[in-house]
This record gives structure tokens, C-alpha cells and sequence, in this order.
């Protein structure tokens, strides 16, 4: 009975022994997925889709996703050149394209990233004005992720596109930015006055000029003007009428 006993524990062990074999040996990789695989410690290979054998004990695997990470950068105070205040967080799409750097190369490439960006996010906003932060974010956004993924490439990491969500300003700064708005609005209105005014003046100079030049223009428009007040009936007009117009003849005794 004892060696019967013993033979079924022998028995089990083998059976535990194999199945952990098995579950060290055997790996089946998503279609997204990939194996960096270290033999003794030693980088081997970057293995998978599907499946994937190894040496008990001897090669072990770490897995990485190949899919895109996103990437939610905190909010960050940033001081804009001229002097503003804001808050401006943004969100970060990116994704492993070699997974062996992203392993070897950094601890935690997420985290790694994820601080880049913030570093990356004041440094480019404070080098410009608060109203191209507001006006010209799609720029911003790009030279962020320029310099974001020319940074990542020794990571093995891909930044696909930075999106600037929120600029937060402070009341009083939002209070001042609308006064400046309103009296922007009314310098444009003024100057558009002032540059119709120069043009209709400059227009009553030409009209000046040519009927200085044509005496039967002038009398034309002298006619047309009482043709226009002519049509008024409520109005009772005393208006001068040039004395070469009205055929007045000499008295006798006059000189012609």
C-alpha cells in the first residue's frame, strides 16, 4: 500500500511537472501583440503573431501591444510670452513600432512619454502669445508632435498626433481680453470710417476738378439738383439762377 501511495504521488508530481513545463514553453501571440523574447537574459528575438515555443526555464518573453495608447497629459501651467497665465492640458496618441527598443531602451515607455509631453507642452506654449495658443492651435499641435516622436524614436515609440484640448484662462484675464477685443473692434470701425471718408473726399476733388473743366457739365448738374428738389411738394424753395442763363435784353440807353 505505501508503494502504491508513493507511485500515484510520483505520479501527480510528473504531471504537475509537465503541465509547468508546458505553461513555460508554450505562448500563442494576438494578431496586435508581439514577444521580445531573452534567452539567459540575452535578447533573442521579437516573436509572434500566433505560436510561439520556448525553452523551459531558459527564454523568457515579455509581451507588448502594438495597438494605439492613448495618452491623457494633466493640466500644466504655462506662463505665454507675454506675460499670460493658463492652463493647458492635452491628450497624446502614440504606439510601439519596435518593440524591442520599448522594452530594452526605457523602463516604463508610457510613463516616459507621459512626462516628455508635459515637459514638451510649457515649453512649446511659452514661446508664443496667448492669442496664437487660442488661434493657431492645429500648428502648436504639430510642433509638439514633431518634437515629441523625433525624442521617442530611441524608444522604439511612434507619437501619431497631439491634441491640445483645454486653455484655461482666469476671470480677470478673460474680463481683459474682452475689453481688448471690443476696443480692437472699434479701431477697426474708425479706420474704415476714416479711409471711406479720404475716398469720397478724394472722389469730390476729381468731380471738382473735371466740372472746373466742362462749364456744360456744370450747368447740367445745377439742373439736375432742381429736378431733385422739384419733386418735394411740401417745401417752398428760393434758389439763385445764374444771370447768362435768363435772356435778358439791353434797356435803351444801355451800353450794348
Amino acid at each position: 500500500m505505501p508503494i502504491d501511495l508513493f507511485a500515484g504521488i510520483f505520479q501527480l508530481l510528473g504531471v504537475a511537472l509537465v503541465v509547468l513545463v508546458l505553461y513555460q514553453a508554450i505562448y500563442v501571440f494576438r494578431e496586435y501583440e508581439r514577444g521580445v523574447v531573452f534567452t539567459l537574459g540575452r535578447f533573442t528575438r521579437v516573436s509572434g503573431p500566433g505560436f510561439v515555443l520556448l525553452i523551459p526555464f531558459v527564454q523568457q518573453v515579455v509581451r507588448t501591444d502594438l495597438r494605439m495608447f492613448v495618452e491623457d497629459v494633466p493640466s500644466q501651467d504655462v506662463i505665454s510670452r507675454d506675460n499670460v497665465s493658463v492652463k493647458v492640458n492635452a491628450v497624446i496618441y502614440f504606439r510601439i513600432v519596435d518593440p524591442q527598443r520599448a522594452i530594452i531602451n526605457v523602463a516604463d515607455f508610457a510613463a516616459a512619454v507621459s512626462q516628455l509631453a508635459q515637459t514638451t507642452l510649457r515649453s512649446v506654449l511659452g514661446k508664443h502669445e496667448l492669442d496664437e495658443m487660442l488661434a493657431e492651435r492645429d500648428k502648436l499641435n504639430a510642433d509638439i508632435q514633431e518634437i515629441l516622436d523625433r525624442q521617442t524614436d530611441a524608444w522604439g515609440i511612434k507619437v501619431a498626433n497631439v491634441e491640445i484640448k483645454h486653455v484655461d484662462i482666469d476671470e480677470s484675464m478673460v474680463r481683459a481680453i474682452a475689453k481688448q477685443a471690443e476696443a480692437e473692434r472699434l479701431r477697426r470701425a474708425r479706420v474704415i470710417n476714416a479711409e471711406g471718408e479720404q475716398q469720397a473726399a478724394a472722389k469730390l476733388v476729381e468731380a471738382g476738378k473735371m466740372l472746373a473743366t466742362q462749364p456744360n457739365a456744370m450747368q447740367l448738374r445745377y439742373f439736375n439738383a432742381l429736378n431733385d428738389i422739384a419733386t418735394d411738394k411740401t417745401n417752398t424753395v428760393v434758389f439763385p439762377l445764374p444771370v447768362d442763363l435768363l435772356p435778358i435784353r439791353g434797356r435803351k440807353g444801355d451800353d450794348g
